[in-house]
């Protein structure tokens, strides 16, 4: 590896350490994080666990269904912290410092997002560790729980990058935390509490079809009630992944802008 790839990845190395410890370190941004997705999980389940019984519902399990939007829910408490921490550091001047060191301009932004990626990661077993424990069936294995895994992981550091994007564009951690609702309204109108063949209402249908929150959510569902569904896990990855390279170049642009009045 040369000189500068080495500096490189010693940079994000060391940036990616910080971005983990920063929110290992506050429990105010690790419960969202891991047990409010949980607690809905139950909530949701024991309201809404009559669905089963539904002609066409795809299982008898109502938190092996439900569970993947937990994984989702952690994704968009990653952005809010991740674009939080990143407007926090601008506030107090700290990123302008580091942007005036011979830091290479990319690794503030991939430190950040590795440390998110491998947080997401973390987050995802813990979701699947406590499904477990409450009774959910991963019908596809531990070759499954690791998809399952990698997929937290992608979809979190897609959703991180967006929270960066943001934080770099309104310097405002009060303007990161008001995109929460939006999210959390592409949740509902998905496919996230019935699947789509019984949501009967057209409009919410036509919606959840468009939605691309409904197909990361089956994707992660598939592993949990289906096995291996080829089709639901590409479009998932394919969601994940193209919303990462969306999110990203808005960072990238947003980043340029703000060195630009450094």
């Amino acid at each position: 590896m040369s000189g500068g790839g080495t500096m490189l990845s010693t940079q994000v190395n060391v940036l990616a350490k910080r971005s983990m410890r920063k929110t290992l370190r506050q429990p105010f941004q690790l419960f969202p994080i891991v047990f409010f997705p949980i607690i809905l999980l139950a909530v949701n389940a024991s309201g809404l666990k009559s669905a089963t019984e539904l002609v066409g519902f795809p299982t008898r399990s109502y938190v092996s269904f439900a569970i993947a939007v937990a994984f989702i829910q952690g994704a968009m408490f990653a952005l809010i912290n991740t674009g939080t921490n990143l407007a926090e550091d601008i506030e107090s001047g700290f990123f302008n410092r580091l942007a005036l060191t011979p830091l290479r301009r990319v690794s503030l932004i991939a430190g950040l997002l590795v440390g998110v990626a491998a947080i997401g990661a973390l987050q995802s077993a813990v979701y699947i560790l406590i499904g477990l424990v409450v009774g959910t069936h991963l019908d596809a294995g531990f070759g499954g729980a690791l998809v399952v895994i990698a997929l937290g992981s992608l979809t979190t550091l897609a959703f991180g990058a967006l929270g960066c994007a943001a934080a770099l564009w309104t310097g405002s951690g009060e303007a990161v935390q008001g995109l929460f609702p939006l999210f959390f309204v592409f949740v509902f109108l998905s496919s996230s509490n019935l699947p789509r063949n019984l949501l009967g209402t057209g409009w919410f249908h036509t919606v959840a079809n468009w939605n691309p929150i409904s197909y990361l959510i089956e994707a992660f569902r598939s592993l949990y009630i289906y096995g291996w569904d080829s089709t639901a896990l590409w479009r998932g990855f394919a969601v994940a992944a193209g919303l990462g390279v969306i999110a990203l170049l808005a960072s990238s642009g947003a980043l340029r802008k703000r060195l630009q009045r450094t």
